[in-house]
């Protein structure tokens, strides 16, 4: 069979919330099959822990956040997607993430250093079966009109694939790529999506910041944009980065189903609350998808049953 997977032993990271600028500390520990990724408020007089789920997803605003279903507006973890995007690029299945703030920390501000922290850890392959959600009728949801369009949708398709168009109408984002089209049977996710770093503009930084929001921000962990060109000083680690960065959020955002996708996502200036709007829209159409495994790893789709390569 196709195996679930999770740690060998636990790896711990320290950092700051992006928009919180909080420090934090991030324990990641090995799960039982069938966990799915949990994270537990360690910082709190009573522990709390929040699985993640779709229903789970509190606000979108930025990022990914979460809370707990029955606790909508209580404990909270922001800025999710980019360790979940980790944890599908590796195709982790069952982890507890032990947190001591509001916020997982920033790091890079790509998933490379989270990739990095699991594969240190080790990859343990567990006993039960690894399940798969497959998109057997095309979703789709839309928002805006004309200039203001966004869309995003998935498709049935025999692997897992994602493509993202990008429009910024922005001098420095227009002289890269705009549109990228990642197939995950490639292995190559470590060398093309996860190093790519989130971006925001300088004529933005007054509004988050009134907001509560990018207090952590710094060209550590930011590509930092003017109204015409990158201020970080090394640039670009590549020409696709901006628009592979959305893809790393879409992979994270999508591994909150809790279980890895077989089909094809595609979407067009969308963002954390259009994907969480389409995966609520999927899993809503009991015919829109099933759940399946796979008893040898020459029957799963190309790239879902081998383990990536370390670093």
């Amino acid at each position: 069979m196709v195996p679930q997977r999770t740690l060998k032993t636990l790896t711990h990271a320290v950092g700051v919330g992006v928009h919180s600028g909080q420090k934090v500390e991030l324990t990641l520990r090995p799960a039982p099959p069938d966990t799915g990724i949990v994270f537990c408020r360690t910082d709190l007089a009573d522990p709390v822990d929040i699985p993640v789920t779709p229903l789970a997803v509190s606000d979108t605003r930025m990022a990914t956040t979460i809370s707990r279903v029955d606790d909508p507006g209580g404990p909270k973890v922001q800025t999710i997607e980019h360790l979940l995007s980790a944890c599908a690029g590796l195709g982790l299945d069952n982890l507890y993430v032990d947190i001591t703030a509001d916020e997982v920390p920033i790091l890079d501000g790509s998933a490379a250093s989270f990739v990095f922290l699991l594969q240190s850890a080790g990859i343990e392959l567990q006993n039960a079966p690894k399940r798969f959600l497959r998109v057997t009728k095309t979703v789709e949801v839309r928002e805006g009109e004309g200039p203001t369009l966004k869309w995003a949708r998935l498709e049935p398709y025999d692997g897992y694939k994602l493509a993202f168009e990008i429009e910024f109408n922005h001098p420095a984002l227009d002289a890269t790529g705009q549109r990228m089209a990642f197939d995950f049977g490639s292995g190559r996710y470590k060398r093309d999506i996860a190093r790519a770093r989130t971006f925001g503009f300088t004529k933005d930084v007054e509004m988050m910041r009134a907001r509560g929001l990018g207090l952590g921000g710094s060209m550590d962990n930011v590509i930092v944009v003017d109204d015409y060109r990158v201020l970080n000083a090394e640039g670009l680690r590549h020409d696709d980065e901006f628009v592979a960065h959305k893809i790393l959020d879409a992979m994270g955002d999508m591994q909150v189903a809790g279980k890895p996708l077989i089909g094809a996502y595609t979407a067009f200036k969308g963002g954390h609350a259009l994907n969480n709007k389409l995966l609520r829209k999927l899993l809503a159409d009991a015919t829109a998808f099933e759940v399946v495994s796979f008893q040898r790893p020459a029957d799963a789709p190309a790239g879902l049953a081998e383990l990536a390569p370390a670093w």
